[in-house]
């Protein structure tokens, strides 16, 4: 008696991966010695597209080859994951330039985040306020926050495209 079995196919699906060009949903916190620049954890959790800039090319290097559903931390050593600080972004901003841009009422202290718009004016770019001369020039920092920091990168990626 012989017996003709039937082999089976075991359905498989592979997990996605995140790779160049992949849309994203995931949840990520940036960090350095301060603490907390950025976390979306316990908020809506964030869309992006690895390659268009939305991050920096260290921390996406760090996203590539992760799987759907995966949570981890990365420590990235000071310097990599936003470049060292660069003397040369610190800039000087006339008073009359600054009403220009926005409220000629506006006060600005130490720590003030201000957009300015790009060239352009497609876009936008952040300068932080490092000090306010007495005839109204701002003083403004626009390296990034994390520049010549060790960071922590937490993330989780939810969806990938």
């Amino acid at each position: 008696m012989t017996s003709s079995a039937q082999p089976t196919l075991a359905s498989q699906t592979a997990v996605p991966t995140v790779q160049a060009g992949s849309f994203l949903t995931l949840h990520y916190r940036l960090a350095g010695p301060a603490g907390d620049v950025i976390n979306t954890f316990g908020e809506k959790p964030a869309t992006l597209s690895l390659g268009a800039g939305e991050l920096s090319p260290a921390v996406e290097q760090r996203l590539i080859g992760l799987e759907e559903g995966v949570r981890t931390t990365f420590e990235l050593p000071a310097g990599e994951g936003f470049g060292e600080r660069n003397a040369d972004m610190q800039q000087w901003v006339a008073r009359k330039l600054m009403n220009e841009l926005g409220d000629p009422y506006e006060k600005y202290t130490p720590g003030d985040v201000v957009q300015f718009p790009t060239p352009d004016g497609l876009g936008s770019y952040a300068g932080a306020v490092v000090r306010v001369r007495e005839d109204g020039a701002v003083l403004f920092d626009f390296n990034h926050p994390l520049a010549g920091q060790p960071v922590t990168f937490e993330v989780q990626i939810i969806g990938v495209l």
